[in-house]
């Protein structure tokens, strides 16, 4: 058996064509098979999931130029307050992680204009993206990307609401106005001296709801297996997106869904890119695990809004954040 078929024997590989046709059978399908994935592993990977192969390539090619310019030139982007723009070498720790992460990433979300009413009312993390003026080809590339994979996870919830057994509309009313985010990912090879507590990314599970990652060939990305508490990779499948439960969706659900530890680490010699975006519910949506059934006796989590907590998780590991809270003498309200 090869590591590929290995490894994907115990992360499982879900075909999205007839969800995302309309297809009802398919859709309960897809359902049953996402609960099965999400209450063991938490991980699986998607594929015919109608994200177009060129919106794909447009999106690594500029992935791949935009990280080649010299980090002066990217730092004219650097990230703002708004959790959008350029984070260089070293502007990211994992909690618990000993070092930070070794990557590069370029982040974008949703495109709101300066005087929509949530930012003027200084919502936080919302407003228009960071592009860079030195790389005018970035933004048609990669916002057609993030519309496309933003489509199909609203339809990739549909199965995920089937599999929770509520209505396959529930998430749709928390999605009004996505918080999605999506990051390019640029992890440069390994120095041969690293040590073991050096990471592309360091063992970490997700902020938000659901992730949705594409990767090159490189390889890299490995999971926690719970069962028997050991790394697997999650190696690099053509023509899919690996999707994760994120620490939000585990709450919702109660800890019925799993929010799983993973980390890269990129042993390759080679450059390795990959593009990940957290698909993630409207700032004030409330994410209450009673509106997923839990009963009051079981009930873990107290209902929290969709943005604080997700604002709270990215002040604790950014880098530049923590250098805002310093200078305002507090961790809170960083917007």
């Amino acid at each position: 058996m090869s590591a590929t078929s290995a490894a994907t024997a115990r992360i499982p590989i879900i075909d999205l064509a007839g969800v995302r046709g309309g297809d009802r059978d398919a859709l309960a399908r897809a359902g049953r098979e996402i609960r099965d994935a999400c209450t063991t592993i938490g991980f699986f990977y998607i594929v015919n999931h109608g994200v177009p192969q060129a919106a794909i390539d447009r999106a690594e090619k500029a992935a791949r130029q935009f990280f080649a310019f010299p980090v002066e030139t990217k730092r004219r982007v650097a990230v703002n307050r708004r959790h959008r723009g350029f984070n260089a070498l070293g502007d990211a720790t994992m909690y618990q992680a000993k070092r930070p992460d070794y990557k590069e990433f370029y982040s974008i979300g949703l495109e709101l204009p300066e005087n929509d009413p949530d930012v003027l009312a200084g919502q936080a993390l919302r407003g228009p993206n960071n592009w860079p003026d030195f790389m005018p080809e970035l933004q048609p590339a990669l916002y057609s990307y993030y519309e496309e994979v933003g489509a199909c996870g609203a339809d990739l919830l549909r199965a995920v609401a089937t599999g929770l057994g509520v209505s396959e509309d529930f998430f749709a009313s928390r999605y009004t106005k996505r918080m999605q985010r999506t990051q390019m990912v640029y992890y440069p090879p390994q120095p041969p001296q690293s040590d073991e507590e050096q990471f592309g990314v360091a063992p970490h599970t997700d902020y938000g709801c659901i992730t949705l990652l594409w990767q090159d060939r490189v390889g890299g990305l490995q999971v926690r297996e719970i069962a028997n508490d050991t790394w697997i990779d999650a190696p690099p499948i053509e023509g899919s997106f690996v999707v994760n439960v994120g620490d939000l969706l585990a709450r919702w659900t109660n800890d019925r869904f799993r929010s799983t530890l993973h980390r890269v680490i990129n042993a390759s010699g080679r450059e390795r890119y990959s593009i990940a975006t957290f698909y993630d519910p409207t700032y004030t949506s409330p994410v209450d695990p009673h509106d997923l059934g839990t009963a009051d006796a079981d009930c873990k989590y107290e209902p929290v809004a969709a943005g604080d907590y997700i604002l709270g998780r990215i002040n604790s590991s950014m880098g530049y954040r923590k250098k805002l809270a310093a200078a305002q003498g507090t961790s809170q309200g960083i917007e």
